[in-house]
Protein backbone atom coordinates (compact mmCIF):
# COMPACT_ATOMS: atom_id res chain seq x y z
CA UNK A 1 0.00 0.00 0.00
CA UNK A 2 0.94 2.73 -0.80
CA UNK A 3 2.37 5.90 2.09
CA UNK A 4 0.90 8.97 -0.54
CA UNK A 5 -2.25 10.32 -0.98
CA UNK A 6 -3.99 9.35 -4.87
CA UNK A 7 -3.58 13.32 -5.06
CA UNK A 8 0.68 13.16 -5.17
CA UNK A 9 -0.06 10.80 -8.14
CA UNK A 10 -1.36 14.20 -10.23
CA UNK A 11 1.42 16.68 -8.74
CA UNK A 12 4.69 16.53 -11.33
CA UNK A 13 7.23 19.18 -10.93
CA UNK A 14 7.13 22.23 -12.51
CA UNK A 15 8.60 22.22 -16.22
CA UNK A 16 9.47 25.51 -16.05
CA UNK A 17 11.05 25.36 -12.65
CA UNK A 18 13.09 22.15 -14.02
CA UNK A 19 14.25 24.22 -17.02
CA UNK A 20 15.33 27.22 -15.00
CA UNK A 21 17.98 24.58 -13.55
CA UNK A 22 19.68 24.58 -16.01
CA UNK A 23 19.47 28.31 -16.68
CA UNK A 24 22.11 28.66 -13.63
CA UNK A 25 25.42 28.28 -15.89
CA UNK A 26 27.37 30.99 -16.52
CA UNK A 27 26.88 32.90 -19.36
CA UNK A 28 23.96 31.29 -20.55
CA UNK A 29 21.10 34.12 -22.00
CA UNK A 30 17.69 33.39 -20.31
CA UNK A 31 14.46 34.01 -22.27
CA UNK A 32 12.96 31.16 -19.85
CA UNK A 33 11.60 32.74 -16.37
CA UNK A 34 8.92 35.08 -15.70
CA UNK A 35 11.53 36.93 -13.65
CA UNK A 36 11.33 40.44 -12.53
CA UNK A 37 14.08 42.41 -13.53
CA UNK A 38 16.45 42.83 -9.89
CA UNK A 39 18.16 46.34 -11.09
CA UNK A 40 14.39 47.51 -10.26
CA UNK A 41 13.88 46.58 -7.00
CA UNK A 42 13.65 49.54 -4.54
CA UNK A 43 16.07 48.13 -2.43
CA UNK A 44 17.06 51.69 -0.85
CA UNK A 45 13.58 52.78 0.15
CA UNK A 46 12.65 48.56 1.55
CA UNK A 47 15.83 49.35 3.15
CA UNK A 48 14.69 52.51 5.11
CA UNK A 49 11.58 51.25 5.47
CA UNK A 50 12.46 47.86 7.04
CA UNK A 51 14.06 49.73 9.86
CA UNK A 52 11.85 52.38 10.59
CA UNK A 53 9.36 49.41 11.20
CA UNK A 54 11.72 47.52 13.07
CA UNK A 55 12.27 50.70 15.06
CA UNK A 56 9.10 51.96 15.88
CA UNK A 57 6.65 49.15 15.37
CA UNK A 58 8.61 45.88 16.37
CA UNK A 59 5.71 43.83 18.07
CA UNK A 60 3.08 44.05 15.88
CA UNK A 61 5.38 43.64 13.08
CA UNK A 62 7.04 40.54 14.76
CA UNK A 63 3.75 38.79 16.02
CA UNK A 64 0.56 37.06 14.50
CA UNK A 65 -2.15 39.46 13.03
CA UNK A 66 -5.49 38.65 11.29
CA UNK A 67 -5.87 36.27 8.82
CA UNK A 68 -7.37 38.42 6.34
CA UNK A 69 -3.97 40.53 6.43
CA UNK A 70 -3.14 44.18 7.53
CA UNK A 71 -5.80 46.60 7.69
CA UNK A 72 -3.97 49.34 6.03
CA UNK A 73 -2.39 46.70 3.29
CA UNK A 74 -5.91 45.86 2.36
CA UNK A 75 -7.23 49.51 2.18
CA UNK A 76 -4.51 50.26 0.32
CA UNK A 77 -5.49 47.56 -2.09
CA UNK A 78 -8.83 48.34 -2.68
CA UNK A 79 -7.89 51.74 -3.04
CA UNK A 80 -5.43 50.77 -5.75
CA UNK A 81 -7.47 48.31 -7.89
CA UNK A 82 -9.55 51.77 -8.80
CA UNK A 83 -6.54 51.90 -11.48
CA UNK A 84 -8.20 48.56 -13.42
CA UNK A 85 -11.21 50.28 -12.97
CA UNK A 86 -12.50 48.30 -10.00
CA UNK A 87 -14.24 49.63 -6.71
CA UNK A 88 -14.19 47.72 -3.94
CA UNK A 89 -13.44 47.90 0.13
CA UNK A 90 -10.76 46.55 2.33
CA UNK A 91 -12.98 43.88 3.68
CA UNK A 92 -13.59 42.45 0.52
CA UNK A 93 -9.58 42.02 0.38
CA UNK A 94 -7.30 38.84 1.67
CA UNK A 95 -3.66 39.27 1.42
CA UNK A 96 -1.86 36.24 0.76
CA UNK A 97 1.52 34.71 0.06
CA UNK A 98 1.68 35.48 -3.44
CA UNK A 99 -1.24 35.27 -5.69
CA UNK A 100 -0.18 31.37 -6.92
CA UNK A 101 -1.07 30.48 -3.07
CA UNK A 102 -4.98 32.25 -4.14
CA UNK A 103 -4.70 29.32 -7.43
CA UNK A 104 -4.06 26.75 -4.61
CA UNK A 105 -6.75 28.32 -2.90
CA UNK A 106 -9.45 28.38 -5.38
CA UNK A 107 -8.89 24.55 -6.28
CA UNK A 108 -8.92 23.75 -2.59
CA UNK A 109 -12.37 25.52 -2.51
CA UNK A 110 -13.99 24.36 -5.77
CA UNK A 111 -12.77 21.93 -7.45
CA UNK A 112 -13.57 18.03 -6.60
CA UNK A 113 -12.46 15.43 -9.20
CA UNK A 114 -13.92 15.43 -12.44
CA UNK A 115 -14.63 19.05 -12.36
CA UNK A 116 -14.38 20.82 -15.40
CA UNK A 117 -11.92 24.30 -15.39
CA UNK A 118 -12.84 26.27 -18.58
CA UNK A 119 -9.34 27.86 -19.49
CA UNK A 120 -7.78 29.79 -22.47
CA UNK A 121 -5.45 27.89 -24.59
CA UNK A 122 -2.53 28.17 -23.76
CA UNK A 123 -3.12 29.02 -20.32
CA UNK A 124 -0.35 29.50 -16.93
CA UNK A 125 0.86 27.08 -16.08
CA UNK A 126 1.46 27.79 -12.75
CA UNK A 127 -2.57 27.24 -12.59
CA UNK A 128 -2.60 24.35 -14.29
CA UNK A 129 -0.43 22.51 -11.78
CA UNK A 130 -1.93 24.20 -8.60
CA UNK A 131 -5.27 23.01 -10.09
CA UNK A 132 -4.08 18.95 -11.26
CA UNK A 133 -3.72 17.83 -7.82
CA UNK A 134 -7.79 18.34 -7.52
CA UNK A 135 -8.49 16.10 -10.49
CA UNK A 136 -10.46 18.36 -12.38
CA UNK A 137 -10.86 18.28 -16.31
CA UNK A 138 -9.38 21.30 -18.65
CA UNK A 139 -11.49 22.08 -20.91
CA UNK A 140 -9.21 24.52 -22.94
CA UNK A 141 -10.98 26.89 -25.17
CA UNK A 142 -10.13 28.40 -28.49
CA UNK A 143 -8.17 32.03 -28.06
CA UNK A 144 -7.07 34.37 -30.25
CA UNK A 145 -5.75 37.60 -30.62
CA UNK A 146 -8.12 39.66 -28.58
CA UNK A 147 -8.77 36.86 -25.63
CA UNK A 148 -11.02 33.69 -25.57
CA UNK A 149 -13.38 33.13 -28.40
CA UNK A 150 -17.29 33.63 -26.74
CA UNK A 151 -18.20 31.33 -29.37
CA UNK A 152 -16.26 28.37 -29.17
CA UNK A 153 -16.34 29.71 -24.59
CA UNK A 154 -20.59 29.27 -25.36
CA UNK A 155 -20.16 25.76 -27.34
CA UNK A 156 -18.12 24.33 -24.26
CA UNK A 157 -20.55 25.94 -21.44
CA UNK A 158 -23.20 24.19 -23.85
CA UNK A 159 -21.28 20.53 -23.84
CA UNK A 160 -19.94 20.26 -20.59
CA UNK A 161 -21.22 19.27 -17.13
CA UNK A 162 -19.84 19.76 -13.54
CA UNK A 163 -18.33 23.32 -15.10
CA UNK A 164 -16.77 25.29 -11.95
CA UNK A 165 -14.46 27.91 -12.91
CA UNK A 166 -13.63 29.82 -15.92
CA UNK A 167 -10.06 30.60 -15.54
CA UNK A 168 -8.57 34.08 -17.52
CA UNK A 169 -5.52 36.17 -17.68
CA UNK A 170 -6.74 38.39 -19.29
CA UNK A 171 -3.72 41.44 -19.68
CA UNK A 172 -0.57 40.36 -21.38
CA UNK A 173 -1.05 37.43 -20.95
CA UNK A 174 1.19 34.68 -19.59
CA UNK A 175 2.33 32.86 -22.01
CA UNK A 176 1.34 34.47 -24.59
CA UNK A 177 1.20 38.32 -23.96
CA UNK A 178 -1.96 38.74 -25.96
CA UNK A 179 -4.90 41.30 -24.26
CA UNK A 180 -8.53 40.93 -24.15
CA UNK A 181 -10.73 43.17 -26.09
CA UNK A 182 -13.20 45.26 -23.69
CA UNK A 183 -16.35 43.51 -25.72
CA UNK A 184 -14.98 39.66 -24.88
CA UNK A 185 -14.66 40.90 -21.17
CA UNK A 186 -18.04 41.51 -21.35
CA UNK A 187 -19.25 39.30 -22.94
CA UNK A 188 -17.34 36.69 -20.91
CA UNK A 189 -19.58 38.01 -17.76
CA UNK A 190 -22.35 37.63 -19.60
CA UNK A 191 -21.95 33.82 -20.60
CA UNK A 192 -20.79 33.41 -16.58
CA UNK A 193 -24.23 34.99 -15.47
CA UNK A 194 -26.25 32.78 -18.15
CA UNK A 195 -24.40 29.56 -17.41
CA UNK A 196 -24.11 30.54 -13.54
CA UNK A 197 -20.00 29.73 -13.32
CA UNK A 198 -17.46 31.15 -11.55
CA UNK A 199 -14.62 33.65 -12.74
CA UNK A 200 -11.09 33.64 -11.86
CA UNK A 201 -9.49 36.89 -12.88
CA UNK A 202 -5.46 36.14 -12.58
CA UNK A 203 -3.82 39.62 -12.73
CA UNK A 204 -0.13 39.92 -12.13
CA UNK A 205 0.62 42.16 -15.05
CA UNK A 206 -2.53 44.50 -15.28
CA UNK A 207 -0.71 47.43 -14.38
CA UNK A 208 2.19 47.22 -16.96
CA UNK A 209 0.96 48.52 -19.86
CA UNK A 210 3.46 50.02 -21.97
CA UNK A 211 1.32 52.33 -24.46
CA UNK A 212 -2.77 53.54 -24.22
CA UNK A 213 -4.35 53.44 -21.53
CA UNK A 214 -4.97 50.57 -18.66
CA UNK A 215 -8.40 48.89 -19.60
CA UNK A 216 -11.12 47.39 -16.90
CA UNK A 217 -10.70 44.46 -15.23
CA UNK A 218 -13.06 41.48 -16.20
CA UNK A 219 -14.09 42.30 -12.33
CA UNK A 220 -15.40 45.79 -13.44
CA UNK A 221 -18.13 44.43 -15.69
CA UNK A 222 -18.88 41.91 -12.70
CA UNK A 223 -22.96 42.33 -12.28
CA UNK A 224 -23.79 39.28 -9.88
CA UNK A 225 -20.32 38.81 -7.83
CA UNK A 226 -19.16 36.08 -9.31
CA UNK A 227 -15.86 37.67 -10.41
CA UNK A 228 -12.83 36.25 -8.29
CA UNK A 229 -9.63 38.37 -8.53
CA UNK A 230 -6.08 37.60 -7.66
CA UNK A 231 -3.60 40.25 -7.40
CA UNK A 232 0.13 40.30 -6.67
CA UNK A 233 3.12 42.84 -5.64
CA UNK A 234 5.68 40.33 -7.31
CA UNK A 235 5.61 42.03 -10.98
CA UNK A 236 5.82 45.78 -9.35
CA UNK A 237 7.56 45.52 -6.50
CA UNK A 238 9.75 42.48 -5.98
CA UNK A 239 8.62 38.48 -5.94
CA UNK A 240 10.80 37.50 -3.03
CA UNK A 241 8.24 39.30 -0.69
CA UNK A 242 5.88 37.05 -1.55
CA UNK A 243 2.36 39.00 -1.06
CA UNK A 244 -0.68 39.12 -3.35
CA UNK A 245 -4.36 39.52 -2.96
CA UNK A 246 -7.28 37.98 -3.39
CA UNK A 247 -10.40 40.47 -4.33
CA UNK A 248 -14.18 38.71 -4.30
CA UNK A 249 -17.34 39.00 -2.47
CA UNK A 250 -17.76 38.53 1.24
CA UNK A 251 -19.56 35.65 0.98
CA UNK A 252 -17.01 33.60 -1.79
CA UNK A 253 -13.99 35.66 0.64
CA UNK A 254 -15.07 33.93 3.47
CA UNK A 255 -14.34 30.95 1.91
CA UNK A 256 -10.68 31.77 0.95
CA UNK A 257 -10.31 33.07 4.88
CA UNK A 258 -11.03 29.56 6.27
CA UNK A 259 -8.78 27.81 4.08
CA UNK A 260 -5.77 30.16 4.46
CA UNK A 261 -6.70 29.80 8.18
CA UNK A 262 -5.36 26.09 7.54
CA UNK A 263 -2.89 26.51 5.45
CA UNK A 264 -0.41 29.29 7.16
CA UNK A 265 -2.89 31.04 9.68
CA UNK A 266 -1.14 34.63 7.51
CA UNK A 267 1.05 36.28 5.27
CA UNK A 268 4.37 37.52 6.79
CA UNK A 269 3.00 40.53 9.23
CA UNK A 270 6.26 42.55 8.76
CA UNK A 271 6.06 42.34 4.76
CA UNK A 272 2.80 43.26 4.89
CA UNK A 273 3.46 46.23 6.85
CA UNK A 274 6.73 47.39 5.37
CA UNK A 275 4.49 47.22 1.51
CA UNK A 276 1.59 49.40 2.94
CA UNK A 277 4.34 51.96 4.24
CA UNK A 278 6.09 51.60 0.64
CA UNK A 279 2.81 53.08 -0.45
CA UNK A 280 2.23 55.29 1.53
CA UNK A 281 5.11 57.15 1.69
CA UNK A 282 6.89 56.44 -1.40
CA UNK A 283 6.11 57.00 -5.32
CA UNK A 284 4.42 53.75 -6.38
CA UNK A 285 3.71 55.47 -9.43
CA UNK A 286 6.55 56.35 -10.39
CA UNK A 287 8.49 53.20 -9.40
CA UNK A 288 5.81 51.71 -11.64
CA UNK A 289 6.77 54.10 -14.51
CA UNK A 290 10.24 53.21 -14.38
CA UNK A 291 9.56 49.83 -14.40
CA UNK A 292 7.35 50.25 -17.55
CA UNK A 293 9.72 52.20 -19.64
CA UNK A 294 12.52 49.68 -18.87
CA UNK A 295 10.72 46.95 -20.11
CA UNK A 296 8.64 48.36 -22.71
CA UNK A 297 12.40 49.45 -24.28
CA UNK A 298 12.98 45.67 -23.74
CA UNK A 299 10.11 44.33 -25.65
CA UNK A 300 10.81 46.33 -28.74
CA UNK A 301 14.33 45.65 -28.78
CA UNK A 302 13.45 42.11 -28.50
CA UNK A 303 10.28 42.58 -31.46
CA UNK A 304 12.61 44.05 -33.40
CA UNK A 305 15.88 41.71 -33.43
CA UNK A 306 13.41 38.98 -33.93
CA UNK A 307 11.74 40.57 -36.73
CA UNK A 308 16.01 40.52 -38.18
CA UNK A 309 17.33 37.61 -37.12
CA UNK A 310 14.37 35.21 -37.07
CA UNK A 311 13.57 33.12 -40.05
CA UNK A 312 10.30 33.81 -42.07
CA UNK A 313 7.45 32.01 -41.93
CA UNK A 314 7.11 32.03 -37.65
CA UNK A 315 4.32 34.12 -36.12
CA UNK A 316 4.78 36.03 -33.10
CA UNK A 317 2.80 38.44 -30.74
CA UNK A 318 3.52 41.92 -30.01
CA UNK A 319 2.69 42.19 -26.67
CA UNK A 320 0.93 45.92 -25.26
CA UNK A 321 2.85 45.43 -22.03
CA UNK A 322 3.57 42.45 -19.49
CA UNK A 323 6.81 40.32 -19.36
CA UNK A 324 6.36 37.91 -22.72
CA UNK A 325 6.02 37.54 -26.27
CA UNK A 326 4.98 34.31 -28.15
CA UNK A 327 6.58 32.17 -30.89
CA UNK A 328 4.62 29.64 -33.14
CA UNK A 329 6.56 27.80 -35.48
CA UNK A 330 5.17 24.99 -38.40
CA UNK A 331 3.67 22.48 -36.60
CA UNK A 332 6.27 19.92 -37.76
CA UNK A 333 8.73 21.31 -35.52
CA UNK A 334 9.33 20.21 -31.57
CA UNK A 335 10.25 22.90 -29.13
CA UNK A 336 10.78 20.83 -26.72
CA UNK A 337 13.79 19.29 -28.83
CA UNK A 338 14.70 22.66 -29.80
CA UNK A 339 15.11 23.76 -26.55
CA UNK A 340 18.18 21.45 -25.63
CA UNK A 341 19.98 22.77 -29.52
CA UNK A 342 18.84 26.42 -28.05
CA UNK A 343 20.93 25.39 -24.41
CA UNK A 344 24.31 24.54 -26.52
CA UNK A 345 23.85 27.73 -27.66
CA UNK A 346 23.93 29.28 -24.56
CA UNK A 347 20.58 30.52 -24.63
CA UNK A 348 16.98 29.05 -23.04
CA UNK A 349 13.32 29.70 -23.66
CA UNK A 350 10.16 27.54 -21.94
CA UNK A 351 8.50 25.40 -24.68
CA UNK A 352 4.78 25.55 -25.49
CA UNK A 353 3.72 22.71 -24.97
CA UNK A 354 3.88 22.85 -21.06
CA UNK A 355 1.09 25.68 -21.10
CA UNK A 356 -1.34 23.91 -22.97
CA UNK A 357 -3.56 21.09 -20.02
CA UNK A 358 -4.29 18.42 -22.44
CA UNK A 359 -1.28 18.35 -24.17
CA UNK A 360 -0.06 18.89 -27.93
CA UNK A 361 1.18 22.16 -29.28
CA UNK A 362 4.47 21.37 -29.03
CA UNK A 363 5.62 24.14 -32.17
CA UNK A 364 5.24 27.12 -29.80
CA UNK A 365 7.36 28.55 -27.15
CA UNK A 366 7.40 31.77 -25.17
CA UNK A 367 9.96 34.19 -24.58
CA UNK A 368 10.53 36.66 -21.59
CA UNK A 369 12.05 40.00 -22.55
CA UNK A 370 12.11 41.43 -18.52
CA UNK A 371 14.77 40.36 -17.26
CA UNK A 372 17.79 40.49 -19.84
CA UNK A 373 20.14 43.89 -20.19
CA UNK A 374 19.81 44.91 -23.60
CA UNK A 375 22.97 43.71 -25.16
CA UNK A 376 21.72 40.10 -24.20
CA UNK A 377 18.61 40.14 -25.52
CA UNK A 378 20.14 41.24 -29.21
CA UNK A 379 22.66 38.32 -28.46
CA UNK A 380 20.59 35.86 -27.02
CA UNK A 381 17.57 36.53 -30.12
CA UNK A 382 20.67 36.33 -32.98
CA UNK A 383 21.75 32.42 -31.00
CA UNK A 384 18.56 31.99 -31.42
CA UNK A 385 17.55 33.00 -35.23
CA UNK A 386 21.03 31.09 -35.67
CA UNK A 387 19.16 27.12 -34.46
CA UNK A 388 15.83 28.34 -35.70
CA UNK A 389 17.45 29.24 -39.54
CA UNK A 390 19.31 25.63 -38.88
CA UNK A 391 16.13 23.39 -37.83
CA UNK A 392 13.51 25.02 -40.50
CA UNK A 393 16.55 24.56 -43.08
CA UNK A 394 17.28 20.73 -42.24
Amino acid sequence: MSRYSKRMEHIRASEIREILKLTQRPGLISFAGGLPAPELFPVKELIEINEEVLKNHSNQALQYGLTEGYGPLRKAIAKRMEKVHVKTHGENILVISGSQQGLDFTAKIFLDKDDVVLCESPTYLGAINAFKAYEPKFVEVETDEDGMVMEDLEKKLKENKNIKLIYVIPDFQNPSGITWSINRRKKLVELANKYDVVIVEDSPYGELRFEGEILPAVMHYDTQDRVIFLGTFSKTLCPGMRIGWVAASKEILNKYILVKQGADLQSSTITQMEIARFMEEYDYDGHIEKIKEVYGKRRDLMMDTIKKEFPEGIKYNYPEGGLFTWIELPEYIDTRKLALKALEENVAFIPGGSFYPNGGHENAFRLNFSNMEEDRIVEGIKRLGKVLKEELHQ
